[in-house]
C-alpha cells in the first residue's frame, strides 16, 4: 500500500479483515464470500467489496475469495510478512502495559527497545525489552533503524520529545498523550486519546444507540 492511496476509513479496516481471515485460515476454510466475511467483521458487504475493489479483482463472481491468497495479499498490504522493530517512548503505567502486551503473537511487530528518564528501571530488561536512557533515543533510534515509535511520555515533554524523535529519522509515531503534537509533513501520527473514545461511546450510547444507526457507524 505504499504507492496505493485508499480512503482512511478502508485502511483502518484493513487490519479487521486480515485478522479474520487469519482465523479462518488456521481453521481450514479455503474460501469465504463477502457476505460472509460481513457477518463476522460486522461490516457492509457491499463496503467490504468497494473497499476490496481498489486493490483490483481479488475475487471472483460465483466463488467468493481464495482465503489465503487473500491473507497473504493483505499480509504484504499491511507489511506483516516482514518484523517491525518499533519503540516505547515512556514506560510508565501505560507503557508497562504496552510492554506486556504481546504484539509479536498475532501480528509481524514487536517493542524492540524502551526509553525512559527513570534510573530504576534505565539499564534492564523488563518483559524482554531493554530499557534505554532519553538522552540516548536519538542515537538508538538511528543506530537500531527504528522508524515506528508508540509515545507515552507526560503532556508536558511531549512536544519536546517528538521534536527529538523527529531528529532521529522516525516516520511513525503512535501517540498516547492527551495532545496534539507537532510533526513534520515527513512523519505520521496516530492519535490514541483513551478518555476520549470513552466519552465517544458514552455519548454514541445515549444519542445513536439503534440497530439502523450502528450500522451507519460501521460503514463510516
Amino acid at each position: 500500500m505504499s504507492n496505493l492511496k485508499v480512503p482512511k476509513a478502508t485502511a483502518k479496516r484493513l487490519p479487521i479483515y486480515y485478522r479474520y481471515l487469519r482465523f479462518l485460515h488456521d481453521a481450514g476454510k479455503e474460501r469465504v464470500s463477502s457476505t460472509e466475511l460481513s457477518a463476522a467483521v460486522k461490516v457492509d458487504s457491499a463496503t467490504i467489496r468497494r473497499d476490496f475493489s481498489y486493490f483490483g479483482a481479488l475475487g471472483k463472481r460465483g466463488y467468493g475469495y481464495d482465503v489465503e491468497d487473500l491473507m497473504n495479499f493483505f499480509s504484504k498490504t499491511l507489511k506483516q510478512d516482514r518484523l517491525t522493530n518499533v519503540a516505547l517512548i515512556g514506560v510508565g503505567n501505560l507503557g508497562h502495559a504496552l510492554l506486556n502486551y504481546n504484539f509479536h503473537q498475532s501480528n509481524n511487530m514487536r517493542i524492540s527497545a524502551a526509553f525512559d528518564i527513570n534510573k530504576e528501571i534505565v539499564g534492564t530488561i523488563l518483559s524482554g525489552v531493554p530499557v534505554y536512557p532519553m538522552s540516548e533515543m536519538v542515537e538508538q533510534l538511528r543506530l537500531q533503524q527504528i522508524e515506528v515509535v508508540i509515545l507515552t511520555v507526560p503532556t508536558e515533554v511531549a512536544q519536546e520529545t517528538t521534536n527529538d524523535l523527529a531528529e532521529a529519522g522516525v516516520k511513525g509515531i503512535m501517540n498516547f498523550t492527551p495532545i496534539r503534537i507537532s510533526v513534520p509533513k515527513s512523519i505520521r501520527v496516530q492519535n490514541v486519546d483513551l478518555t476520549n473514545e470513552l466519552q465517544t461511546l458514552i455519548y454514541f450510547l445515549d444519542h445513536y444507540n439503534t440497530d439502523k444507526d450502528k450500522d451507519k457507524k460501521d460503514e463510516e
